[in-house]
């Protein structure tokens, strides 16, 4: 895991520390919050004061540098070192190979990048914070939307 961050009391007094929570980033929630959506940098910045963990893989790091325009490319590098980056083994990408199988048996189609996200964010026993929830929604993931 990365940097420890501090930890909130239960309230007043308290010496119990607040759990932390893991969260997996989407790709929509990282461009919004890279494009200064209100909402996305609330949520951010709520997360790391919280000492929340905030986690993304390889799969939304591509998705972002795709994506990115060349005036946020300094944005993108300061972003991905603020979260905790996670390259998830193969028994991730089975996982995902799973839900792919499931959701295909069902008559709906999970792309391999979405399945990718979802297997790691269950992996993680993280909640995943996207603007997509119906892409989402066909895997046992927690979803939050923004």
């Amino acid at each position: 895991m990365g940097p420890s961050r501090p930890r909130r009391t239960d309230g007043p007094g308290s010496t119990l520390p607040k759990p932390v929570v893991p969260y997996f980033l989407d790709t929509t929630f990282a461009i919004d919050y890279l494009r200064s959506e209100p909402s996305a940098l609330e949520r951010f910045e709520r997360m790391l004061t919280s000492g929340d963990e905030p986690f993304v893989n390889d799969v939304v790091a591509c998705e972002l540098a795709t994506g990115a325009r060349p005036d946020e490319h300094a944005g993108l590098a300061a972003f991905l070192a603020a979260v905790e980056f996670v390259q998830p083994g193969p028994d991730v990408a089975v996982l995902a190979g799973r839900f792919r199988g499931q959701a295909r048996s069902r008559g709906l189609t999970l792309s391999v990048p979405d399945a990718l996200i979802a297997a790691t964010t269950d992996a993680l026993g993280a909640v995943l914070i996207t603007r997509h929830v119906r892409d989402f929604a066909i895997t046992p993931v927690q979803i939050s939307s923004y």
